[in-house]
């Protein structure tokens, strides 16, 4: 009996105490782990930081998220960072990173990223065209849904149809066909991001619009979709011209190439190089034997020298083997790389 009433309260003690730690754990988390790091990437857009910062204050506190607002000002040459600046007296959750001179959206998403604390991350525009209302959501399909990424897809665009709508959507299906990524709108600036994701992708060069297509060649694979709103213009000048829409594919034929054969360039390189050796060394059998039965059969033919198929054959081989020795290159350039061994791990017991 006695033993009975003993171990019922070691139950009752281990389960206060059990209790306890949950609740410590949770004022934990709602103290220290912030909510939502809002990352918006400017440039020239002091007109619209005012309203914008508002709208993500008004939707911040009407949801009670703790969060942070990111502006980095990519070289602007109006009063942008005079107004982050200014913002960032009036609230101490913004905070700001200013470039010397403008070097593109990928460096400014790649710093913020850097920067940024959050357990979700949101990017967005700073043109006032992504509504911060779809926020909420966002949050919710990376928390309980459990999603690693969320684009957003702009169902109905107020763009210009030609110049900007239909390239788009030319782009977004080569894209889908390439990447293997489903998405309609792969290059949408409004996305949430699991905290983990960010600080384990390296956005360079133009590569932001394949932001999805990174995540998921590091192991982020449960990429999803949210339909959102998109919104006129009210202040500024579109940054689109067709040079982006045209180094948008050289781009995308740069990161599939790097992630099929980046850690194995002799795969790509010395195939081709090889099979065009080959290739090359036969056709120059090929004339030489031709050659030959002409002469047995006593009738007149070219003189394999000035042959233009025996030069043809000649450079075919030499082709290859330049190919075979630049896979040969890259082999030995991966071999003495410091991230040759890089690998992401998700956890470990």
């Amino acid at each position: 009996m006695k033993q009975t009433k003993k171990s019922e309260i070691i139950v009752r003690i281990s389960n206060i105490f059990r209790n306890f730690a949950v609740e410590i754990r949770i004022l934990y988390l709602k103290l220290f782990i912030m909510d939502i790091s809002v990352l918006v990437p400017l440039y020239n857009e002091a007109e619209s930081l005012p309203s914008l910062h508002e709208w993500i204050v008004r939707v911040m506190n009407a949801h009670s998220f703790t969060y942070e607002i990111v502006f980095v000002n990519d070289g602007s040459t109006d009063t942008s960072w005079q107004v982050i600046q200014s913002l960032r007296e009036q609230d101490k959750n913004v905070h700001g990173i200013c470039f010397r001179r403008n070097y593109g959206k990928s460096a400014a998403l790649h710093c913020g990223f850097q920067a940024v604390q959050g357990d979700v991350v949101i990017t967005m525009d700073a043109d006032l065209q992504d509504s911060p209302d779809e926020i909420p959501e966002l949050y919710r399909m990376i928390k309980e849904e459990g999603y690693d990424l969320v684009s957003g897809w702009k169902q109905k665009r107020y763009d210009n149809k030609l110049t900007k709508n239909l390239p788009s959507k030319l782009f977004n299906a080569t894209a889908r066909r390439v990447t293997g990524i489903q998405l309609h709108d792969m290059n949408c600036g409004l996305k949430a991001y699991r905290q983990d994701v960010v600080k384990n992708i390296e956005v360079f060069s133009e590569m932001h619009r394949y932001i999805p297509y990174l995540a998921k060649n590091a192991g982020f694979t449960k990429i999803g979709e949210k339909v959102v709103q998109h919104r006129k213009r009210e202040f500024g000048v579109s940054k689109f011209g067709l040079n982006r829409f045209v180094n948008g594919y050289l781009d995308l034929t740069t990161l599939w190439f790097l992630n099929k054969f980046g850690k194995q360039p002799m795969h790509f390189f010395g195939l081709v190089g090889s099979v065009m050796f080959i290739l090359g060394f036969v056709a120059i059998i090929v004339v030489g034997a031709m050659k030959l039965h002409a002469l047995a059969n006593g009738v007149r033919a070219m003189l394999v020298g000035v042959n233009p198929y025996f030069h043809l054959s000649i450079l075919m081989m030499i082709l290859g083997c330049m190919l075979f020795l630049a896979g040969f290159l890259g082999e030995l350039i991966i071999r003495n790389s410091n991230e040759r061994n890089t690998y992401l791990i998700k956890e470990e017991l």
